[in-house]
């Protein structure tokens, strides 16, 4: 007991740095994952860079993504620091998700809204900004924060390059306290209450949309 009490603090700051590089990704992620949708609805060559985009960020894992970006842009002479490349790849790969639950979304939206803007003068970008993702994000506000939680988890990766987020933060105090199944059960018991968080905020505002 009395080194999880010592290692408490340390613990935390893992936890905060969870959630800062995953809230990052998905600061990164979503707009990307938009874009990547709207530039599949732009005929052969759009449906053609979405294929890939998405074929291979869901394709490749995460580890394998994380290591070529922190490797390859410094090979390019791009510096960039362990935190950014680690941001970049979970909002690359959160990218592909989102891009293909909102699609799978928007199939189920009456394509006469569409034409009913049309009919009614909205330009492409204006049907899209009022009429279609306000619904596409409303009705994919469950899938999209299981993504979200997901990510989360997944960002347990980034601790192959040095970051001392939850999961490396556990492993170093294990490497001195010698201590793993008290120490990895804390960290694994933080893990369920930031899901869990994660997980009811998205309830509520699932809820919230649905009495609007």
């Amino acid at each position: 007991m009395s080194a999880i009490l010592s290692s408490a603090p340390l613990l935390f700051e893992g936890a905060l740095m969870t959630v800062y590089v995953s809230l990052l990704g998905v600061l990164v992620g979503v707009p990307i994952g938009i874009l990547v949708l709207i530039t599949g609805t732009l005929g052969t060559a759009g449906r053609l860079f979405t294929k890939i985009y998405v074929s291979y960020f869901r394709g490749v894992p995460l580890l394998v993504q994380l290591l070529v970006l922190f490797n390859f842009l410094p090979w390019i002479k791009f510096d960039i620091s362990a935190t950014a490349a680690a941001v970049t790849a979970l909002g690359l790969i959160t990218a592909a998700y989102v891009s293909e639950i909102l699609r799978g979304t928007l199939h189920s939206i009456p394509p006469g809204q569409s034409e009913a803007a049309a009919a009614l003068g909205y330009g492409p970008r204006a049907t899209w900004q009022y009429i279609l993702l306000p619904q596409v994000i409303r009705l994919s506000i469950p899938a999209l924060f299981n993504e979200l939680t997901l990510l989360l988890k997944s960002s347990s990766l980034i601790s192959v390059v040095g970051i001392a987020e939850l999961t490396r933060v556990s492993q170093n105090i294990v490497a001195t306290t010698f201590r793993p199944v008290e120490i990895y059960l804390v960290a694994a018991g933080i893990y369920i209450v930031m899901s869990q968080i994660l997980l009811t905020a998205g309830r509520l505002l699932e809820r919230h949309w649905a009495r609007r």
